[in-house]
């Protein structure tokens, strides 16, 4: 929603930012959210779909893909690409990764060098087995795990941030005690 906001925001400021045009774009992962924009007399008209665009005082129109590409290309053409999220799985109370984990480091590698990233993040997760203080400590261990694999892959210490969510934030929600394996993880972000 933010990158919506921020997007819609920026195509605002080239269209004069006195109202002119202001459209509302999916983000990068196609998603639609909602805009108001209110004109200077106090109108204010909520945009809902891709390329709908409030013209002039307070005309709403959807404008055609070629027109948004004609008034907007160089904006969203300057867009950064989107992070590539991946994650990585390990057995139960271990550092040790799943074999289908281990055959993504090739693409890790490979989107770090494709994107000439200096911007990689790799945060570890625990499920809800064992306790808070354990599994916050053995989710760092598992991040700091993949951290070092990536070293030994070529990619430079200094553009990995390393964090530990432990059992916080998990994909699937559990009660206390709980093993779920999709839990067990890391994240390497490649920005």
């Amino acid at each position: 929603m933010k990158r919506i906001i921020l997007i819609t925001l920026f195509l605002m400021m080239l269209a004069g930012c006195n109202g002119q045009t202001v459209v509302l774009l999916p983000d990068m992962d196609g998603h639609v959210g909602t805009v108001d924009v209110t004109s200077e007399t106090g109108e204010t008209v909520t945009l809902v779909q891709a390329n709908q665009a409030v013209k002039g005082k307070d005309t709403v129109v959807t404008m055609s893909d070629e027109d948004v590409q004609k008034t907007f290309g160089g904006a969203i053409a300057a867009r950064p690409e989107p992070t590539a999220k991946f994650l990585l799985y390990f057995r139960s109370d271990s550092t040790t990764l799943t074999n289908e984990s281990v055959k993504l480091f090739p693409e890790i590698m490979q989107a770090f060098h494709d994107r000439a990233s200096t911007d990689v993040s790799v945060v570890g997760h625990a499920d809800r087995a064992g306790d808070k203080d354990y599994n916050y400590k053995l989710s760092l261990r598992r991040a700091n795990k993949v951290r070092a694999m990536l070293l030994d892959k070529g990619m430079p210490a200094d553009v990995i941030q390393t964090i530990s969510h432990g059992e916080e934030n998990p994909i699937i929600p559990t009660a206390d005690n709980k093993h779920e394996p999709k839990n067990r993880r890391v994240e390497v972000l490649v920005r």
